[in-house]
């Protein structure tokens, strides 16, 4: 399957271009549609101020929305217009209690969503809410992007972290388009388990599968001395020069993974190179 329709959603005035230019150099790469939704997002608390200032808070942080909506849009039309991709732009105005539903909703109709890192300094809750939506609710591939590398539809090295999970299955099933434009695939396998039906030779069938495709697949067996796994995959990553990480997201629950962390947070978290993830 191609990557036909891509959706990026737009909340932070001063990452959108870069996010945006990213998106467009991928959607001229795969040949596909660029859809924008430029959100201003009412952050408000109702019910957490002195009585009678509801409604006049309420107002103002609205009239907020609405011009940061209206300013992100009108600089994605900017970018957009000097572009050669077919493309779309919305603005709209969401409170962050109705989020997970609106881009669960436009979520549904993408091949894929390129998104900024959800997790990081100064990062409103916002972000991973938007990332969380699209993967669990919209069912859709997320392509994470990275502040040290670029985005292209074209990767050269590519890393698959495999631990044989439905995630993992369903984030390689989707990157199939990616895996088979790279020059080389590793499947990178982190101390594999004893009682793997996979035992005798750790990642074969997927590699016989990828390589029926036409994927260059290779696989890495590694033991973990790191405390993190997360911190094995980033390093393997490094040593092998790749430019993309294919992951499942979210292998525990997400409440545990957002009080206790794990690989995927933790990825999300110090990636240098995009990541491309999937439930």
């Amino acid at each position: 399957m191609a990557y036909k329709s891509i959706l990026t959603i737009l909340t932070e005035p001063n990452e959108n271009a870069a996010v945006l230019n990213a998106a467009v150099a991928f959607a001229e790469g795969s040949g596909a549609h660029l859809e924008v939704l430029c959100l201003g997002i009412d952050r408000t608390q109702t019910g957490y101020y002195f009585a009678g200032a509801t409604a006049l808070m309420h107002e103002e942080t609205i009239i907020h929305a609405q011009s940061e909506a209206q300013t992100i849009e009108a600089e994605a039309r900017q970018i957009l217009a000097r572009s050669a991709i077919s493309w779309g732009v919305e603005g709209m105005v969401a409170q962050s209690a109705s989020i997970s539903g609106l881009v669960a909703r436009r979520a549904r109709f993408a091949d894929l969503v390129i998104l900024p890192k959800p997790y990081g300094k100064d990062q409103y809750a916002d972000a991973p809410v938007i990332a969380e939506s699209a993967m669990f609710h919209g069912n859709v591939p997320v392509l994470i992007l990275a502040d040290q590398t670029a985005l292209t539809a074209t990767p050269e090295r590519v890393v698959i972290a495999w631990n044989e999970s439905p995630e993992a299955m369903t984030a390689v099933r989707h990157a199939l388009p990616l895996l088979k434009a790279a020059t080389a695939v590793d499947i990178c396998i982190i101390a594999p388990e004893r009682h793997s039906p996979d035992v005798a030779d750790p990642g074969a069938e997927l590699s016989r599968m990828l390589a029926r495709h036409g994927v260059k697949v290779s696989v890495s067996i590694i033991a973990q001395t790191l405390p993190r796994v997360s911190e094995m995959i980033a390093r393997h990553i490094a040593d092998t020069d790749a430019d993309l990480l294919v992951m499942g997201a979210y292998g525990h629950s997400r409440f545990r993974e957002a009080i206790l962390g794990g690989a995927t947070r933790n990825m999300l978290e110090h990636a240098e190179v995009p990541v491309f993830m999937a439930h």
